[in-house]
């Protein structure tokens, strides 16, 4: 067995009345892939820091690369020992053509744009990626982003390869292709850490598993020793029945219906579909297939150029969001932190911020604005010290939760959601499933989007699939499976 690349012992970590991290133990070994799992606010982010040098441990603990003991870990340090670091959302440069970002920080005053030209080729052959060498990176795909940081990190001569939740905002073929890449790098000896709620990913790839919970060691296993069902047991510490629960519930009549439905601004084509009272209709595709586009078309962010809009049987126009909001429309986005919640205002104020009329409007009345705000707080099960707390502070699976319940607020009859457990841990993604079940049995129709498979398979009453704008197709539930979504999504015709 080859010595460990990376090991520590004892490691701990205490901020101001919190203790993150409780004497941790971790080693990666050369052509390993190790998973580091656990629920938000297990300790994963707080190792990481530790091991690039961001955080210094407590005293007490021991740290070593290659059998050297780390005393005084820094960026600079760690960098120049080999170890790397890629996060879920890249650091790249978007003004800066791909080659520019993979030769950034190299060489001196005088640039050979020849030899850095022959330099990003080999770097992008090396991770088995072709791309436009002048195209500004703010043109590509978040796939691409990624193996673009991949490829400049094995340039800096990396042999720890941190990946913190690489596939999280990739669709189901191309994370599968990441994953393609992480096996061709364990092959060739690099020592990878994989971080990810992804529990069918990690099953694929990782030799090792090393579960944290409140910030200390559960245990670490190898592959033989457990399966998704122990892994979801050692990360929550109570046992979870079905991570997707999926209730029977009536479906009713059509509450929302496109016909031909297009916005020529973002790419979305002639989509036609319906969603029933009661039904949850999941939307599948790969990234850049335009189900996001759909939905901020749906919620007047990017308003229709043709087709119609149909609720409960009648034309609507929805030109702006305050035109989808007065017809009932909820809209969840993807991005949680940019546009879900506004992170430094209080979790109260965050609830009630869509529904103002409803407590007051110009002049609005405390009184009711918290009543509203605890009652849904009580309703979602939100989590929190208080109401007047910053949204910020809670965990990502509760801020969640706050964004849904601003729209719940604003009493609609539809709802959409864009990744609703995109990033959130094990426990909090089976209580969305389980609102969304709740909200399907009072009626409400559901658009869920959503890039993980398992999670449409489960959870939804028919999948439609978009591709390149358009609707490729909808499958009912129970003939949906994994390669008839993907033949969707890439061919636009069901084998």
């Amino acid at each position: 067995m080859p010595a460990p690349l990376l090991e520590l012992k004892g490691i701990a970590k205490t901020y101001p009345g919190a203790r993150a991290l409780r004497g941790v133990d971790f080693d990666l070994r050369p052509g390993e892939v190790h998973a580091l799992l656990g629920e938000n606010g297990a300790g994963k982010s707080t190792l990481i820091k530790i091991i690039t040098g961001i955080e210094a441990a407590d005293a007490g603990g021991v740290f070593r690369v290659d059998g050297a003991e780390i005393r005084e870990p820094t960026p600079r340090l760690m960098q120049a020992l080999g170890i790397a670091a890629v996060y879920q959302n890249p650091t790249l440069f978007d003004e800066l053509s791909v080659m520019e970002n993979l030769g950034i920080g190299e060489g001196g005053p005088l640039v050979s744009w020849r030899r850095r030209r022959e330099e990003a080729r080999e770097r992008l052959a090396r991770v088995g990626a072709a791309l436009e060498l002048e195209r500004p990176v703010r043109h590509l795909r978040m796939a691409e982003k990624q193996t673009i940081e991949i490829a400049r990190a094995l340039a800096r001569r990396a042999r720890v390869l941190i990946l913190d939740e690489p596939t999280a905002a990739l669709a189901q073929p191309e994370a599968d292709r990441l994953l393609d890449l992480v096996e061709k790098l364990r092959a060739a000896g690099t020592g990878i850490l994989y971080i990810s709620h992804r529990l069918e990913e990690v099953l694929r790839v990782a030799d090792r598993f090393t579960v944290l919970r409140d910030g200390a060691l559960i245990g670490t296993h190898r592959r033989a020793e457990v399966d998704r069902s122990r892994l979801l047991h050692l990360m929550a510490g109570r046992e979870l029945a079905e991570l997707y629960p999926k209730e029977a519930v009536p479906i009713g009549e059509v509450v929302l219906e496109t016909r031909g439905l297009s916005c020529a601004a973002s790419g979305v084509r002639d989509v036609s579909l319906t969603v029933r009272r009661g039904e949850i209709l999941g939307l599948a595709g790969l990234v850049g297939s335009g189900r996001t586009e759909f939905a901020r078309t749906l919620f007047g962010l990017t308003p229709a150029s043709g087709g119609e809009i149909r609720l409960d049987g009648r034309p609507v126009a929805i030109r702006s969001v305050r035109d989808a909001v007065a017809q009932r429309l909820a809209y969840l986005p993807e991005d949680r932190q940019a546009h879900g919640v506004i992170e430094d205002l209080a979790v109260g104020d965050n609830i009630t911020l869509a529904a103002l009329r409803r407590v007051g409007g110009a002049w609005l009345r405390p009184a009711a604005e918290a009543t509203l705000a605890a009652g849904l707080a009580r309703r979602l099960g939100i989590k929190a010290p208080s109401l007047f707390v910053p949204t910020r502070t809670l965990s990502g699976g509760n801020q969640q939760k706050v964004a849904l319940a601003r729209w719940l607020a604003t009493e609609p009859r539809v709802l959409i959601l864009d990744e609703p457990t995109q990033g959130i841990d094990v426990g909090a993604k089976a209580e969305i499933h389980q609102l969304m079940g709740q909200l399907a049995r009072q009626g409400f129709a559901i658009l869920l989007i959503s890039s993980e498979l398992a999670e449409l398979l489960a959870l939804a009453d028919r999948i439609g699939v978009m591709r390149g704008g358009r609707l490729a197709g909808i499958l009912p539930g129970g003939e949906a499976t994994r390669e008839r979504v993907l033949h969707l999504a890439l061919e636009e015709a069901a084998p």
